[in-house]
């Protein structure tokens, strides 16, 4: 069974769409009967689930799931068949022409997928890998802006992300990390740490993958309503507990036996970790990740707390967030504020109509809330502090107009922005097909890091005295 045994979780509630029937699904809509049930896992005497809109959200859950994994192997092949056309594509200055002739002529017209020059989908739709020289260390927009692009390299492959780290940023790169979710039997969760230089380094980050477009696992891991509750700690989201490095037999323990060839993202993470805070003394470190990476970012110390991480926490600089989903319920919520407050340690941002800040949804169906306040930014690039970002749910009527005319608006922008703002902001035709694409589907071009990045260059910076009470 796909629980944690030990009395570790003595409530939870675990979807299994890998052993799901058509007459599961419609069991579970029209009876609500959770243990009687093989699309799902929980303990024995669980109530039946009384509200029909409930149920809808998991049969939903469920058949999204069961499609994403029968694509699962198409999506990692077109995938993989775009990102190498693309990368075609640039090597070849852009030019139809030459990559066709280099095709024709036998020449190498694309890079190895796991080269240095390699790109994956989303580091082609925002090209920008140098930090923003403009904004110093001192800068108050400084470990904003260094988030957002640690985030957005975590997309890309080892040798790429070593590259950009040390030939780019002039950083030291420390580690990359492959690692093991034991429920989906393959590694499926990416991250990297590195600090601002070799010797008694004063900063240390730690950078969660996101969700890869054409990765149907990782899809799955963002739109599952599972959940397992921690006595004290609350709900928390099964399927990102499970990419940070849940294990199936015995929940969260403190320590686990090392295995090299299945490493779990928490604990590979939490030992690198221990190793670089012992040898900078001085250093402190902090942890963003965008879209799932965000929902991992803000797990991983909970954890840290959780196993009573005191020494790590104390210096834990703070987590940085874009367009993260919502991770756990509102007792979360106040056990993650425990450890992150007095001082103002947690800086979620929102762009504009972003979807997936947006779910799970946040009603009195389902049980997950985001933890605090978000930093918020519209389509101009003005931020401002929000208790939750508008229209918090994404599928509120009243604002279908506006969602419209903000991605037009948004379109219209990728055409001038580079000749009002510079060159480095201009954005490619793909990033406008994305545009255009948003016409019909406005949140999701929103959730690109690209306009993440422009964010933290661009915008106004929303410190923590902004806050309200």
């Amino acid at each position: 069974m796909d629980h944690c045994h030990g009395g570790t979780f003595n409530n939870f509630l675990v979807l299994k769409p890998k052993e799901v029937s058509l007459f599961d699904l419609i069991h579970l809509l029209y009876t609500g009967d959770v243990c009687a049930n093989k699309a799902i896992d929980c303990p024995e005497g669980t109530d039946k689930i009384p509200s029909k809109w409930r149920r809808w959200a998991l049969v939903v859950s469920l058949l999204v799931q069961m499609v994403l994994l029968a694509l699962e192997t198409p999506m990692a092949v077109f995938g993989l068949a775009i990102e190498k056309w693309l990368n075609c594509f640039y090597m070849n200055e852009s030019s139809f022409t030459k990559t066709f002739a280099n095709f024709l002529k036998g020449n190498k017209a694309c890079p190895d997928k796991d080269s240095s020059d390699f790109r994956s989908f989303i580091g082609i739709l925002d090209r920008r890998i140098h930090l923003d020289t403009d904004i110093k260390p001192d800068n108050s927009k400084y470990h904003a802006h260094l988030s957002i692009m640690a985030a957005k390299a975590a997309y890309e492959n080892e040798n790429a992300i070593t590259t950009v780290v040390t030939d780019k940023w002039k950083m030291e790169f420390l580690e990359y990390f492959n690692c093991w979710n034991e429920f989906e039997k393959e590694t499926s969760t990416q991250a990297f740490m590195f600090c601002d230089k070799p010797v008694d380094a004063n900063l240390v980050v730690i950078a969660f993958c996101g969700t890869k477009p054409f990765n149907a696992v990782m899809w799955c891991t963002d739109i599952d309503f599972s959940w397992y509750e921690i006595s004290g700690i609350g709900k928390i989201h099964g399927g990102f507990m499970k990419a940070l490095g849940l294990q199936k037999e015995n929940g969260w323990p403190k320590e686990i036996k090392r295995d090299d060839e299945h490493l779990f993202a928490y604990y590979a993470i939490r030992k690198q970790l221990r190793e670089v805070l012992k040898r900078n003394e001085n250093a402190k470190f902090f942890i963003t990740g965008h879209s799932l990476g965000g929902a991992l970012a803000i797990l991983f110390p909970s954890i840290l707390a959780l196993h009573g991480e005191e020494d790590l926490l104390k210096r834990l600089e703070g987590v940085y967030t874009f367009g993260q989903p919502r991770v756990g319920d509102a007792e979360f919520g106040k056990f993650v504020r425990g450890f992150l407050e007095p001082k103002k340690r947690y800086f979620r941002f929102v762009y504009g109509n972003d979807m997936v800040p947006r779910i799970p949804f946040d009603d009195e169906i389902l049980l997950f809330k985001h933890i605090d306040d978000c930093f918020y930014y519209n389509s101009l690039y003005r931020g401002m502090v929000l208790r939750e970002q508008p229209n918090k749910n994404y599928f509120s009527p009243l604002a279908l107009i506006p969602k419209h005319l903000t991605a037009t608006f948004e379109l219209i922008r990728s055409f001038v922005i580079g000749y009002v703002k510079g060159a480095d902001y201009n954005e490619g035709w793909l990033m406008r097909f994305a545009r255009l694409f948003a016409l019909l589907v406005p949140g999701l071009t929103p959730h690109c890091p690209q306009d993440y990045v422009n964010c933290t260059r661009l915008g106004n910076p929303v410190a923590p005295a902004d806050k309200r009470d």
